[in-house]
C-alpha cells in the first residue's frame, strides 16, 4: 500500500464534486480507511412510490467508498470504481440517510470495501460491497 499518514487524505469536498452539491450530500473521511456520506432525503430524491430512489443509496455508497479509498492513498493518486453491489433491505423515506464505509482489504492496485446505509431511526436500509482500482500506480 502506498505510504500515507494515519489521517489519510481528505475526501473530495462537495465544492469539487457537483453531484454531491446537487443531491445535498456531505462526504467526510472519518479515519484511515473509513468514510461517511449523508443526505437528507427530500422530494428530489424520491421515486414514484414516495421513497428514496435506489440510485441515491448507490451514490452515497459509491461516494463513501471512493472517499475511504482515497484516505489511504498518496496525495493526488486517483481511484476508480471497478464494481459495486448493493443489497437493498428496506425503503428509505424522507429524513436523514447515512452510509458508513470501511476498507476490508487494502491492496496495492485494488481496494475492497463494505458499506452500511442506515436511516435516521438507525434501521439498516442497505449494505454494499465494492472494489476500487488504484490508478497511476
Amino acid at each position: 500500500m502506498p505510504e500515507s499518514s494515519p489521517e489519510g487524505n481528505a475526501a473530495p469536498s462537495p465544492s469539487q464534486f457537483p453531484l454531491a452539491v446537487f443531491l445535498g450530500m456531505t462526504v467526510e473521511t472519518t479515519g484511515y480507511g473509513t468514510a461517511r456520506a449523508e443526505v437528507t432525503i427530500d422530494e428530489r430524491h424520491l421515486n414514484p412510490n414516495g421513497v428514496a430512489h435506489g440510485s441515491v443509496v448507490f451514490t452515497l455508497a459509491d461516494t463513501s467508498m471512493g472517499a475511504a479509498t482515497m484516505s489511504i492513498l498518496d496525495d493526488g493518486l486517483p481511484c476508480s470504481t471497478i464494481d459495486t453491489q448493493v443489497r437493498y433491505l428496506r425503503a428509505a423515506g424522507p429524513g436523514r440517510l447515512a452510509v458508513e464505509t470501511t476498507i476490508v482489504k487494502p491492496g496495492k492496485r485494488i481496494v475492497h470495501l463494505e458499506s452500511r446505509a442506515v436511516d435516521q431511526q438507525g434501521r439498516l436500509v442497505a449494505t454494499a460491497t465494492g472494489s476500487y482500482a488504484v490508478l497511476g500506480n
